[in-house]
C-alpha cells in the first residue's frame, strides 16, 4: 500500500536543470527501493535511476550518468531526481516507482506515480 505523486516537471532550456520530487505514503516506504523511469510518446518506458532503501546504493542509466542524481529523504517520505545539463532527448514523462530490490526493468517495481512532464527546448 504505497501511493506516489511526482512533481517538479516543467519546461527548461538545453543545459538547464530541474529537480523532480516524488512524495510517498505507505507503511513500508522507508524499506523500498525507489526508481525513476521516463517515457516519450511512441517509445517504451525507459529506466533512468534507482536508489536502495538506505540510500547507499544507486544505479544510473548510461545516458544520464554524470548529469542526474537520485536521492531520498526517508524522514520526509520523498525521493528526488536532480537533473543537470539537460538535453532535448531527456524530454519525456517521468515516473517514480517503488520496489523491493534495485532493478532496471519496470516489471520489478510494484508501485507507480502518475508522472510529471519534462520538456527540454533548444
Amino acid at each position: 500500500q504505497v501511493q506516489l505523486v511526482e512533481s517538479g516537471g516543467g519546461l527548461v532550456q538545453t543545459g538547464g536543470s530541474l529537480r523532480l520530487s516524488c512524495a510517498a505514503s505507505g507503511r513500508t516506504f522507508s524499506r523500498y527501493t525507489m526508481g525513476w523511469f521516463r517515457q516519450a510518446p511512441g517509445k517504451e518506458r525507459e529506466f533512468v535511476a534507482a536508489i536502495s532503501w538506505s540510500g547507499t546504493n544507486t544505479v544510473y542509466a548510461d545516458s544520464v550518468k554524470g548529469r542526474f542524481t537520485i536521492s531520498r529523504d526517508n524522514a520526509k517520505n520523498t525521493v528526488y531526481l536532480q537533473m543537470n545539463s539537460l538535453k532535448p532527448e531527456d524530454t519525456a514523462v517521468y515516473y517514480c516507482a517503488g520496489g523491493t530490490r534495485l532493478a532496471t526493468m519496470p516489471v520489478r517495481y510494484d508501485y507507480w506515480g502518475q508522472g510529471t512532464q519534462v520538456t527540454v527546448s533548444s
